[in-house]
């Protein structure tokens, strides 16, 4: 029953972040729009990790599995695609270089900030 209510949480959200959606004057995608209607839930207490928990960690755990769609569809139009791979390729590294940069000094923000309040409490 835990993972029933796990699960009808999390696509509680992703059906309000749906409506909020189309509910937008401007297009702003709707997994975006869901996770931070999630941080904001956790943030404030309404939602403890604890209710999502187990669920989330099953999602997380198979992730790669959500891409294989993904994959298929590039490999099915990898011909379209072929034309722009040069621009694409570098969009593709550009982009993972800035989100290395991005998560490493999030980290370092946190570790730092978590230091600061335990210095603090001290």
């Amino acid at each position: 029953m835990k993972i029933i209510y796990q699960i009808a949480i999390i696509f509680s959200i992703c059906w309000v972040s749906q409506v909020i959606e189309k509910l937008l004057p401007i297009d702003f995608p709707a997994s975006v729009i869901g996770m931070i209607l999630l941080f904001l839930l956790l943030s404030i207490g309404v939602l403890k990790i604890e209710h999502i928990r187990e669920k989330s960690d099953f999602l997380l755990a198979n992730m790669a599995f959500f891409f294989i769609p993904a994959g298929v569809s590039v490999i099915n139009y990898f011909d379209v695609l072929k034309s722009s791979l040069l621009p694409l390729l570098a969009i593709c590294v550009i982009t993972t270089v800035v989100t290395f940069a991005a998560t490493a000094y999030s980290i370092k923000l946190t570790l730092h900030l978590m230091r600061k309040k335990e210095n603090k409490d001290v």
